[in-house]
């Protein structure tokens, strides 16, 4: 479906039909998610048709235990390249040699055992 060829009432009576389409297959009536969600019959019957406020939306998703479908219908952005290279910190770039020895293990009747630098 091509939203961008569509007026922003048809979008919203999309959004309504698939919310109405998820109704029926929850098998749930408009009264009992309108009880749940906490509005009227009229006021869902609002929404599906396209109208009524966002967040009864979301409550209608969270009723019809479909939450996941709003990563969908608005996914996070990931960051920009630009800033996950600022993201990324510093790096380690180098290897830093100590000035100590090397400790050495040495090895007494199978067992190792670290050995002493001092």
């Amino acid at each position: 479906m091509n939203f961008y060829t569509m007026t922003n009432t048809a979008i919203t009576a999309e959004l309504g039909n698939r919310l109405e389409a998820l109704r029926l297959e929850r098998n749930m009536t408009q009264q009992a998610l309108a009880a749940e969600i906490g509005i009227t019959a009229k006021s869902y019957r609002q929404l599906v048709a396209g109208g009524g406020k966002l967040e009864n939306m979301v409550a209608a998703l969270r009723a019809l235990n479909a939450l996941e479908h709003l990563d969908n219908f608005l996914p996070a952005m990931p960051p920009s390249p630009l800033e996950q290279l600022k993201l990324r910190g510093k790096r380690r770039q180098r290897v830093r040699i100590s000035p100590y020895k090397a400790v050495v293990t040495r090895t007494t009747e199978g067992v190792e055992e670290p050995g002493l630098d001092w």
